[in-house]
């Protein structure tokens, strides 16, 4: 099995880190986005819409966007709840991911890391920040309730968030704001099978 993608980028890194714990032997393939890797016509043909992370497997059926990966290798094992509700739960954490958290945090961290802060996007960094730190605000407040983000089991909405919250500094947030987020993280980090960024 081949996974393309960038170890620093947050959706490739929770296919990592998933696969991680599962202990599923993979072959990383690492992409360099800025330099166009994603648009060449040998990994168009893999996936079509150019972005990482994408696996191939062994059977070389590909799989692409990174929560349906998540999904894809979590199914049937404890990071996916068996109770109705609460899998609806999880679903409702990877949405807000995708649609609260990811297009603040993620982009903002881009332009700070990525873009070396370019004066064209330093409003747009800015911009950033309330919304990135209204979604901070609220995983804070679930997680001063529970371990993790469904109840007391790590699940793949915790992997998925985790991905970009622990290194939401790196796009100007104040973690230390976020206690509960702060304890999270190193519950997560202290998992056997546990692999970081770097």
């Amino acid at each position: 099995m081949k996974v393309y993608g960038d170890i620093q980028s947050g959706n490739c890194y929770k296919v990592k880190l998933l696969l991680s714990f599962l202990g599923l032997k993979h072959e990383w393939c690492h992409m360099n986005i800025l330099d166009g890797e994603t648009r060449t016509k040998e990994f168009l043909s893999i996936n079509p819409n150019g972005k990482i992370p994408t696996v191939v497997m062994d059977d070389g059926r590909c799989l692409s966007e990174s929560n349906a990966i998540l999904g894809y290798f979590a199914d049937e094992t404890v990071f996916i709840p068996t109770g109705k509700y609460d899998k609806a739960k999880m679903y409702e954490w990877l949405f807000f991911e995708q649609y609260s958290h990811e297009p603040f945090i993620a982009v903002a961290r881009y332009i700070q890391k990525y873009l070396g802060m370019p004066e064209s996007r330093v409003e747009e960094y800015h911009s950033l920040q309330s919304g990135g730190n209204n979604a901070l605000s609220i995983m804070d407040s679930q997680l001063g309730q529970t371990d993790y983000l469904v109840g007391h089991q790590l699940t793949i909405a915790d992997i998925a968030l985790y991905a970009y919250t622990h290194v939401a500094h790196e796009g100007g947030f104040d973690l230390s704001l976020y206690p509960n987020i702060q304890a999270w993280c190193k519950r997560i980090r202290e998992r056997e099978g546990y692999v970081g960024m770097v």
